[in-house]
């Protein structure tokens, strides 16, 4: 085998693993170097179908791509839903999630005491998220789940509810508390700031 061929093998090998991926962005990304790859390969070899095809497999992963990324912030684009924390749906969404939940969220369990909230993310009819909360005394918004569903989980979702601060002051919360212990948290890109092994964010006061 040449080198050449080499660049052949690798450039399909990396687009067959962007198909096994579940991110949807990772896929995204995966899948525009393959075809990248190929399309130099097969430019090499002067296979211009396989040219073609490649280029419009590569467009349309640019276009998709620069889609998600213009609207990965966008409130138009993800839609903050408040549950009741006794919903049947959202008791349906933690169970269907419940292994990956205990992955990202280690010690969470659903509390049944105390003032509670309980919001999911939305795109359009598609769940992307949960957050749960409870308050603690002083005007604490504990954070009990930041969960994000695994074909979004290269997003911060949970944005949308700590960007949305009335859905905190509005209750008389003077400050929200990431779940301590979280893996992978991002609240740093939030503007929470480190406090122990949570971030803590102070809200605006209410007028």
């Amino acid at each position: 085998m040449n080198w050449l061929e080499l660049i052949g093998w690798t450039g399909s090998a990396v687009l067959v693993w962007s198909l096994l991926q579940t991110r949807i962005l990772r896929l995204r990304a995966v899948n525009l170097l393959g075809c990248l790859i190929l399309i130099g390969y097969n430019v090499a070899i002067q296979v211009w179908p396989m040219v073609g095809l490649n280029v419009v497999l590569a467009v349309i992963n640019v276009w998709y791509l620069r889609r998600m990324l213009a609207t990965r912030h966008d409130e138009a684009t993800y839609q903050v839903v408040e549950v009741g924390v006794d919903d049947q749906f959202l008791a349906h969404t933690l169970q269907v999630h419940a292994a990956e939940i205990a992955r990202f969220n280690p010690g969470f369990a659903l509390r049944s005491e105390g003032e509670r909230s309980a919001f999911v993310v939305m795109k359009s009819d598609e769940v992307v998220g949960v957050v749960l909360s409870h308050a603690e005394p002083g005007g604490v918004a504990q954070v009990d789940l930041d969960y994000v569903t695994r074909r979004f989980r290269d997003f911060t979702p949970g944005e949308f509810v700590f960007r949305r601060s009335r859905l905190f002051t509005d209750r008389g919360f003077r400050r929200v508390v990431s779940p301590p212990g979280m893996v992978a948290p991002y609240y740093h890109r939030l503007g929470f700031r480190r406090q122990g092994d949570a971030y803590v964010l102070d809200l605006p006061a209410t007028v």
